[in-house]
């Protein structure tokens, strides 16, 4: 854990993020199960995701960075849920925190910034799943 805590910008994210956003989601397909994606994505194949993330709407990415550096520390995503018509106006919500970024409070920072930007939509319901073990999602 890093001994100064640094300043955190949370903001949409943008096309210039997919190469960082891509790299700390193969980390976690690589070290973790809670992808449940088993093989590391290049950016070109990640490019369908972070076009289903517009900057309005129900399916949202929030992206948190360190202020000074612009470094990316985390996102958070609202997807879709399930296919089907009667879960259109429900969301599967989900945050990655950068390994050297945990315990900070990044992940409550984007959860907050992403509720935020859907209380103007539509948004029946918002699931979450939790791989275990998982303290911290589980907070």
């Amino acid at each position: 854990m890093p001994s100064e805590r640094t300043e955190v910008q949370v903001r949409p994210g943008v096309a210039a993020d997919l190469a960082a956003l891509t790299g700390l989601y193969n980390h976690y397909v690589r070290e973790t199960p809670v992808t449940f994606d088993t093989v590391p994505f290049t950016p070109e194949e990640r490019r369908p995701w972070l076009l289903s993330h517009p900057e309005d709407g129900r399916h949202r990415l929030m992206v948190a960075t360190d202020t000074d550096s612009q470094a990316i520390l985390g996102y958070a995503t609202s997807s879709a849920f399930r296919v089907k018509p009667a879960y259109e106006t429900s969301v599967e919500v989900t945050a990655y925190v950068a390994p050297d970024a945990g315990g900070r409070g990044v992940g409550t920072l984007l959860y907050e910034a992403l509720f935020a930007a859907l209380t103007t939509e539509d948004v029946h319901r918002a699931y979450a799943g939790i791989v275990p073990p998982n303290e911290a999602s589980v907070r």
